[in-house]
């Protein structure tokens, strides 16, 4: 695996920040494409950013590994249908993309209860984009589903999100008792849960807590 090649969709946010990081001191990576719709405030050795629109892009570098971060919360996003347009369209279209261009291997952060059929509308698009992904020619699809993500988003200036603000003190709490799945868990701890794992996963993986958990930290 020495001199690989990584693509990364979704470097500004709390998952896809960790995974830009862990990527860029890895002695194995020799590149990591980044895509995004700013350039970005920062410079490396390794780092090849990208300024894209989602919605037509170019054709992408070959690369060995996908890294799909990109999401939005129905708040931000100001709708639905915006929120779609990220965390479906945007995501699947990079695959696509990358596909196109002789990628075979995909790492997704995806959500805790994701369901094509869910009734909750976050989750079935989560849930739908799983599908998707799956539908492709890929010899390795890796999906983490964390519930809260624990990081500090103020840091990426980000904006804060309001449901993440009440519910973590709580959650916090509560997590001796909680089903595992529901439990909050690090960003980072996801970030390197997927990086361990894709590179030689073969076929669909789900991450759930406990493999996040685990893997994550032992990385």
């Amino acid at each position: 695996m020495s001199q690989r090649k990584v693509l990364l969709a979704g470097a500004t946010g709390l998952v896809g920040g960790e995974i830009l990081q862990a990527l860029l001191v890895d002695p194995t990576v020799a590149e990591v494409h980044v895509l995004a719709r700013r350039a970005l405030n920062m410079t490396h050795a390794k780092l090849r950013p990208h300024v894209v629109d989602f919605k037509q892009l170019p054709a992408l570098p070959q690369v060995d590994e996908v890294y799909l971060a990109l999401g939005t919360t129905i708040r931000v996003a100001g709708s639905q249908e915006a929120f779609r347009a990220v965390d479906f369209d945007a995501n699947l279209a990079v695959a696509k993309a990358a596909i196109a261009s002789g990628a075979r291997r995909i790492g997704l952060v995806s959500a805790a209860d994701a369901n094509a059929r869910a009734a909750v509308f976050y989750l079935k698009v989560k849930g739908e984009l799983e599908e998707a992904l799956a539908s492709l020619n890929l010899s390795a699809l890796v999906i983490a589903r964390p519930s809260l993500l624990l990081g500090n988003r103020e840091a990426l200036n980000q904006p804060s999100r309001l449901g993440e603000k009440l519910a973590t003190p709580i959650l916090k709490l509560l997590t001796p008792v909680l089903p595992k799945r529901y439990r909050p868990i690090q960003a980072r701890s996801v970030a390197h849960a997927l990086l361990a794992t894709l590179p030689t996963a073969s076929g669909k993986v789900t991450l759930h807590y406990e493999h996040l958990l685990h893997t994550g930290h032992s990385r």
